[in-house]
């Protein structure tokens, strides 16, 4: 188990949860648990029948502390150094790829690249016991890949403050900075991933789906770019019976 390895189970409801296990090293991950990581989530990409997918941590102090430091001392140089980052960089884009809402439950820390992972989930979901941050800095690397994604999480401000200074903020305030969408006491946390669960297995399974690739689409967008990929969008949503379905359900309870 020191190398850490990473477990994985899909349930009758369609929802996958990938936990990252290697809680004695604080689920630090190496470069093969990255490309692990990376290859179970693509192939749940080609699962019909995936509904959401939930990201976690083994144990309870850490959802994961980051890379591997030791790995990271022993790197020869940029060609081991570029691979290195390139494991992790596929891990994130997995996520970001997943054609489902990818939930990241964080509790402990989310240090460096465990916080890329969350920032590339969909949706980030924290104890206020939680601790993340983006720490490179303060080992002398540079935060890269999915921290560009946090500029359109948080801004520019507290980006620079992130990963020019190293802090480390609780889950409350990252609730606060609009870093994860809710955060509640550790004893609450399974019980409001449940929560959002239930919210997304009501939902349309094919509109989530379009949801997800929309809002992938928008990331690169202008917002009127944006605005005219949401009209095939739409009409294709037509194609199938879903919305007549569930339009249809909606309508016959308001008559009652």
């Amino acid at each position: 188990m020191s190398e850490g390895m990473i477990r994985h189970a899909r349930d009758a409801q369609g929802i996958a949860r990938v936990t990252i296990d290697r809680p004695a090293k604080l689920n630090a991950m190496t470069e093969a648990m990255f490309l692990q990581l990376a290859s179970i989530v693509s192939g749940y990409a080609d699962d019909p029948g995936l509904r959401a997918l939930v990201l976690q941590g083994a144990g309870e102090r850490a959802f994961v502390g980051g890379a591997d430091i030791g790995v990271m001392a022993g790197l020869a140089g940029p060609a081991e150094a570029q691979r290195f980052i390139s494991a992790v960089h596929a891990a994130c884009r997995s996520l970001r790829d997943l054609p489902v809402p990818a939930i990241a439950r964080l509790q402990g820390l989310a240090l460096g690249a465990g916080l890329e992972l969350a920032a590339a989930c969909d949706l980030r979901l924290a104890s206020s016991a939680a601790h993340l941050g983006m720490p490179e800095v303060v080992v002398g690397i540079p935060s890269v890949v999915e921290a560009s994604l946090l500029p359109g999480l948080i801004g520019w401000g507290r980006t620079r403050r992130l990963l020019l200074l190293g802090e480390t903020i609780t889950g409350e305030e990252a609730e606060r900075w609009g870093l994860v969408e809710r955060c509640v006491a550790p004893e609450a946390l399974d019980t409001a991933l449940e929560d959002w669960l239930a919210l997304l297995l009501k939902n349309g399974p094919a509109a989530i789906r379009s949801q997800k690739a929309l809002i992938r689409q928008w990331e690169s967008m202008t917002p009127d770019d944006g605005a005219e990929a949401g009209i095939p969008a739409f009409a294709r949503a037509f194609e199938g019976e879903e919305p007549a379905r569930m339009l249809g359900a909606f309508v016959a309870r308001k008559r009652r």
